[in-house]
């Protein structure tokens, strides 16, 4: 990877589901604190504005019929940032919860001299930024206990989705990308791939906007399914990273814009 910022051709992709006025706020800010990143919106099947909302501020937008998913979203920003030759892409939540101030940190600590693949922001570093609740710090902590045992290197928040990568990363992600609650899976594909894992620590807003798709009565749910999927996850078949553009990858057209 080039050293030199201006070199680097970064994206922003922000998955967004019925944020409204939230996302537009989101794109702002990104522009405001990191005005080297083009910013794509994946409105995934939103029933509001969303889209209009992203597009006057001048991201770029891409539609989903119908919501797919968080997994689904940001697969489809991981092709549009491969099949556009991006060397960096990092996501940023279009609810937000995460901070586009910390996007040159990240960025310093992915240019490390290659030893560093994707750097995330951890809330549990340090002060998370606001009141995390009890049940999400207990399930964190367990998936933390469990990656860090597989992956052999620490791991504080598993479930942060706030998460930069750089080309090896992309080229990953388009090909596969777990689809239901990906954070905790997404950092198993890493290691079994052999891309490094960094930390910093970063804070974070409440939630600004919409609804979690995890709420108390999916709680216990969502802790069986993620530690199933982590266990089917240590045996399954390893898809090859796409090379190149994407252009010959199945499923992989052109964009589809506001």
């Amino acid at each position: 990877m080039p050293t030199t910022d201006r070199k680097l051709r970064k994206l922003a992709i922000v998955p967004a589901y019925n944020e409204g006025e939230m996302v537009a706020r989101v794109v702002r800010d990104i522009h405001r604190e990191a005005p080297g990143f083009d910013v794509l919106v994946v409105d995934d099947g939103s029933t509001d504005s969303t889209a209009i909302y992203a597009e006057s501020e001048g991201a770029i937008v891409i539609r989903h019929p119908y919501n797919l998913g968080i997994g689904g979203a940001v697969q489809s920003g991981y092709k549009y940032a491969l099949r556009n030759d991006y060397d960096v892409a990092v996501q940023v939540d279009g609810d937000g919860q995460h901070k586009p101030e910390y996007l040159p940190k990240m960025l310093r600590k992915l240019q490390t001299g290659g030893k560093a693949d994707m750097v995330y922001g951890s809330r549990f570093r340090g002060d998370p930024g606001y009141k995390v609740p009890l049940g999400r710090r207990a399930g964190n902590m367990i998936f933390s206990i469990v990656l860090t045992a597989l992956t052999r290197k620490k791991i504080t928040d598993p479930t942060s989705g706030f998460r930069m990568t750089n080309r090896r990363g992309i080229e990953l992600f388009a090909r596969d990308y777990p689809h239901d609650y990906p954070e905790v899976e997404a950092l198993l594909m890493l290691h079994a791939h052999h891309l490094r894992i960094h930390e910093v620590h970063v804070k974070m807003n409440a939630r600004g906007f919409g609804d979690s798709s995890i709420d108390y009565p999916r709680s216990a749910y969502y802790m069986v399914k993620v530690l199933l999927a982590l266990f089917v996850g240590l045996f399954r078949r390893r898809p090859t990273p796409v090379e190149a553009t994407g252009e010959e990858e199945p499923g992989v057209g052109p964009a589809v814009e506001v």
